[in-house]
């Protein structure tokens, strides 16, 4: 079988490391993928929302199966439109992905059907969201509501700073078209931790809870982030958590797409919150975190393409994949200024010597290799993702793969799983 992967992070690099295990893959092509995906195949030059371009190339290279990485391809609506001309596609429709591109959306589909998650407001006009921000709890949590790389999260301690939250989003449109409705809720206090589960429309299969760094800086400093390094398992999600979320969030999600006549198949990545009372859904993904797919594929046994396939047959039910019982560890090696402004084509030296360390995996992101040579090409570049029998040890192979790794400008976090740290 030939498989088509949309994207060119290192979530599309992980699924394609996965894939190419599988003794059913034939050739895997990555549209338009990085320096690292163009190692396991053919990358393609079509952008991830050239959504025509994409249905062409899969209808004349008889793509079996076409796994959908970025968000915005998903609101675009790409499943709709290789499923209308009869082509396999693991991704929800735009109709179901709105539980992400819309943050209005997703509140609302929690609050109906029961799933925990902060109190909240939505507004459309800015004077009107600065005006509630004075007589609000504090801290809050400003959101814009549409798709922001990951990034349209801003926690306000005061009204001063709520107020200038709302005016880069509504005012000054730092998220673009992303700001024009925004989210204010609730701070929750507790653990993070992001889940993943496969939904096949009536039934789920949980994978094993990670936690994402989100923050730019050590000490949880700095700006939000698409994610500096994920840690695979998160420590905090005990079988009575992990209980919980599958009747609490997951069972209710489930009822309440049947209720909303809404078809959901793919991947369903809510981020929680581990609070006193309980978890909490903070948001939906409706697709693989990045870089939370990096540990995910590393941990995994079986074979991914059953899954996949699966869940879109809606025979989840069948399926008992294998975990390894090893700890994960992934650090992010960024360019310098992200996430704001940073350079691009910087030479990058030691990816060989960092993936030839037992355990290790190196997998590119923001990459491009020109005349051979690797070279940056965005503003989270590498994913150096290890695996140990103690989170301790995973970690520790993961920072010394990652020293050995250098460009011009590299910037980390070298707190990833550490005791404490988010």
């Amino acid at each position: 079988m030939n498989l088509l992967i949309i994207g060119s992070g290192g979530r599309e690099h992980a699924l394609a490391w996965k894939l190419a295990q599988s003794p059913r893959v034939s050739k895997i092509f990555c549209a338009p993928g990085n320096a690292g995906t163009a190692e396991l195949g053919e990358n393609v030059p079509l952008a991830a929302d050239d959504i025509p371009g994409l249905v062409d190339f899969a209808k004349s290279r008889g793509i079996g199966l076409t796994v959908v990485g970025p968000d915005d391809s998903l609101a675009l609506g790409i499943a709709d439109a290789f499923e209308a001309d009869g082509l396999k596609i693991f991704g929800p429709r735009a109709s179901a992905a709105r539980l992400e591109s819309s943050k209005a959306f997703a509140k609302d589909f929690m609050s109906r059907h029961g799933i925990p998650t902060a109190d909240y407001r939505e507004f459309t006009d800015s004077a009107t969201a600065r005006a509630w921000c004075h007589c609000a709890k504090y801290p809050l949590v400003i959101k814009a509501d549409g798709l922001a790389l990951g990034k349209g999260v801003i926690i306000a301690q005061n009204p001063a700073e709520a107020e200038q939250a709302v005016r880069q989003c509504m005012d000054d449109r730092v998220f673009g078209d992303a700001g024009s409705k925004i989210v204010i809720e609730e701070f929750l206090e507790g653990a993070e931790c992001s889940i993943h589960a496969l939904v096949d429309g009536s039934s789920f299969l949980l994978f094993p809870d990670c936690r994402d760094h989100k923050r730019a800086h050590d000490g949880d400093q700095g700006p939000n982030t698409g994610g500096m390094g994920t840690i695979s398992p998160c420590g905090s999600l005990d079988d009575a958590l992990r209980s919980r979320v599958k009747t609490e969030i997951l069972d209710r999600f489930v009822a309440g797409l049947k209720k909303d006549g809404l078809e959901y198949r793919g991947m369903l990545f809510p981020g929680l919150m581990l609070t006193a009372g309980g978890p909490k859904a903070l948001e939906f993904n409706c697709r693989w975190g990045d870089p939370e797919t990096q540990v995910l594929v590393r941990r995994l046994q079986s074979d991914l393409l059953d899954l996949l396939n699966a869940t879109i047959e809606g025979t989840l039910p069948r399926q008992n994949p294998e975990w390894r019982d090893s700890s994960a560890a992934c650090v992010i090696l960024a360019s310098g200024g992200y996430p704001g402004s940073y350079e691009k084509g910087k030479l990058i030296s030691g990816i060989a010597a960092a993936g030839a360390i037992p355990d290790v995996v190196v997998f590119h992101a923001g990459t491009k290799a020109v005349d051979g040579i690797v070279r940056t090409n965005g503003g989270r570049v590498l994913g150096v993702t290890a695996l140990g029998n103690t989170l301790p040890e995973a970690r520790a192979k993961a920072y010394a793969a990652a020293d050995l790794i250098s460009f011009d400008g590299l910037q980390r976090r070298n707190d990833i799983g550490a005791a404490g740290k988010e």
